[in-house]
């Protein structure tokens, strides 16, 4: 028999949740994907180049108008002028731009210092290419990095380490005193970065991105990783983009034309003349997703449910303890799911081991109104 070598991974929380609503017809708030449709005129524009036949192979490091407009928004948004040609990588999907970074720069023996709770590719991808990873867990209640524990994880086979921000399943967000922080950390050490950005538009009650991008100091050893799916609401046209310097590119370049070679021809045409004909899209989603957890929240409020208000991403977590204590937060998402219809996500898988008093639950609001307040009516009841 084939030996697995990813013995440890079966079907992911996200698909068994997500199935389990769809078999008790559950409202899904589980996966991370949105109940309504991207643009119009994004979806007309690229069903407008399918048909104008432009549906062969795109250049392997993406369409250069694409590339072109990223760099655009990179400047507009961050005051950072990264090249289009040597600095841009589009990708089918944020997954597969992590995956490439990750083979790009580990070898056997290595070590990846991962932040739990964390996103569940990170892992598979390191061991893939035959390294292991180090768990630090962020500091609780507030998922703030514990700098003296990731001090104490970096050691000498130390290679990457791994950011998320706005982090998921938790909303944190590191500041520029952070990414300061970790400069002084691996100043002197051969340790490069994935910065896993996918949300970096989805941050609320004023406060700006920190992104590795606009650190000089930390760029110069960073994969920065964002997706057009979160961004735009089309999650399933899986596309993303990677920014890195020049001889980082180059190096994941060499991984991902062997495992995607390109991504998507005429959804690369369509993003690339939505971006350019509608540069306020970014600038007004932090608004568009603040009052959908605005809404969530407020309708939440008389529930037994604790909870902050994200600064970020479109996840929520509510606290259960005065409802079901007695229940882990697997079982607690299976009976919200079963016995009041609606579907969440655990936070314990997100962690190697997880604190055994943990009793927290994710909920997705990137949801129609309608939907959330279906959703808060039932968890009211609970």
């Amino acid at each position: 028999m084939l030996a697995s070598k990813l013995p440890n991974v079966g079907t992911t929380i996200f698909t068994r949740m997500s199935q389990l609503a769809a078999d008790v017809g559950a409202l899904n708030l589980s996966q991370g994907f949105p109940d309504f449709d991207g643009p119009q005129a994004l979806r007309e524009a690229v069903a407008r180049n399918v048909m104008e036949g432009r549906n062969q192979y795109s250049p392997m490091t993406g369409l250069p108008a694409l590339r072109q407009q990223v760099s655009a928004k990179l400047l507009r948004c961050y005051g950072v002028q990264r090249d289009a040609d040597s600095e841009i990588t589009i990708t089918p999907g944020a997954t597969e731009a992590i995956f490439c970074a990750v083979q790009a720069v580990i070898r056997p023996g290595d070590e990846a210092i991962v932040l739990d709770p964390c996103y569940d590719s990170y892992e598979p991808s390191v061991e893939l290419a035959g390294g292991r990873c180090v768990h630090v867990p962020l500091a609780l209640p507030d998922f703030a990095v514990d700098w003296q524990r990731l001090a104490d994880a970096i050691g000498p086979r130390t290679r990457a380490i791994f950011l998320n921000s706005p982090h998921n399943p938790s909303g944190a967000l590191l500041s520029r005193t952070d990414l300061d922080k970790l400069a002084g950390l691996i100043r002197d050490r051969e340790i490069y970065l994935i910065s896993d950005e996918v949300y970096e538009h989805l941050i609320y009650d004023g406060v700006q991105h920190a992104s590795v991008l606009a650190h000089e100091e930390l760029y110069a050893r960073a994969f920065v990783v964002s997706s057009f799916g979160k961004t735009y609401h089309v999650t399933g046209w899986k596309t993303g983009y990677v920014v890195a310097p020049p001889a980082l590119s180059a190096e994941l370049r060499k991984i991902h034309q062997y495992v995607n070679f390109c991504g998507v021809t005429p959804m690369q045409h369509g993003l690339a003349e939505y971006m350019a004909a509608h540069p306020e899209h970014v600038e007004e989603l932090p608004a568009f997703y603040q009052v959908k957890r605005d809404l969530f929240c407020d309708l939440l409020a008389g529930s037994r449910f604790r909870f902050k208000r994200t600064p970020g991403t479109y996840f929520q977590l509510a606290d259960y303890s005065a409802i079901r204590p007695d229940l882990d937060d697997v079982a607690m998402a299976e009976w919200l799911t079963r016995e009041h219809g609606v579907a969440a996500i655990p936070v314990s898988v997100f962690y190697q081991s997880a604190p055994r008093d943990m009793r927290l639950v994710r909920f997705c609001f990137a949801k129609r109104e309608q939907t959330l307040r279906e959703a808060a009516e039932k968890l009211s009841a609970v």
